[in-house]
């Protein structure tokens, strides 16, 4: 075979496969969809719309694709009257950078598989009726920047793995059942305890609540907000002070005033009295 014969073969089976994965990819992605709207209590109308023979999701309500490989990258979904389970093959949209699916009924537990989702920048799943532990494996998404989980029924404790995403911009853990010490390590130790009211049971620095068998945490750990001692007074205290002290000095200059007068009187008359003696 001649080279020129040999490089033609080639370009032609390079051709044909790079296609053909892009469009596996395509119908893994359809495949995941699909699960998940399968995974739904009554889908709603508009899910119709979710061909599962088509190659790529793109063409599917409310999902966006990057334009150059056709992988999706948004499920825009919050709000959307939705109810059941998430469906773990979630985990293969492996582009995905928002998950948004807050403000539905959504009930269950939060698949681990999420934490493949590498790429997420957002993941909105609050005001929803989750229950569970919050996965551990979502501390490997090391591109998030938003993690909202506020309003469910989450319990256990908070997964320390959460404090390694560095970029972490907004946590919000609000309203749930969670339990035992927050981590104050990491990306958390930027965030305040309103990241964390309404789970009572609860305890660490950053919620100010000592834990049960542990040393009360000190005045100057993050979450606290108590003064130091050697602070100054306050400015109306020293106003007060200096009023007292500049009216003291006043009375005893004035008694000192009178002393001066008083004495030279006194000397004046006894040296008039003994002028007036007879010689």
């Amino acid at each position: 075979m001649s080279p020129q014969l040999a490089l033609w073969w080639c370009l032609v089976l390079l051709s044909a496969l790079i296609p053909t994965g892009v469009s596996q990819m395509g119908i893994y992605e359809v495949d995941a969809l699909i699960a998940f709207r399968d995974n739904l209590i009554n889908p709603p109308d508009w899910t119709k719309n979710w061909d599962a023979n088509l190659i790529n999701p793109c063409p599917f309500l409310h999902i966006t694709c990057d334009m150059a490989d056709s992988r999706v990258i948004r499920m825009d979904l919050g709000n959307a009257g939705l109810s059941g389970s998430l469906a773990p093959e979630l985990g293969v949209l492996s582009h995905l950078k928002y998950l948004e699916l807050y403000g539905n009924n959504f009930s269950g537990l939060i698949p681990k598989e999420l934490g493949n989702l590498t790429a997420l920048v957002s993941l909105d799943l609050y005001q929803n009726n989750f229950t569970g532990n919050i996965p551990d494996s979502l501390g490997q998404l090391s591109n998030l920047l938003f993690l909202r989980l506020n309003n469910n029924s989450l319990s256990g404790s908070i997964p320390s793995s959460l404090t390694n995403i560095a970029g972490l911009q907004q946590l919000d853990l609000s309203y749930n059942d969670l339990t035992g010490e927050v981590p104050n390590n990491g990306s958390f130790s930027r965030f305040t305890p309103i990241s964390f009211i309404g789970n009572i049971n609860l305890c660490g620095s950053l919620v100010n609540q000592d834990c049960p068998g542990q040393a009360p945490f000190s005045s100057s750990s993050p979450g606290s907000t108590l003064s130091p001692p050697n602070e100054m007074a306050p400015p109306n205290q020293e106003s007060k002070n200096r009023k007292v002290i500049i009216l003291a000095s006043a009375i005893s200059a004035a008694v000192l005033v009178f002393l001066i007068l008083g004495l030279t009187i006194i000397v004046c008359q006894n040296r008039k009295h003994s002028q007036d003696l007879p010689k």
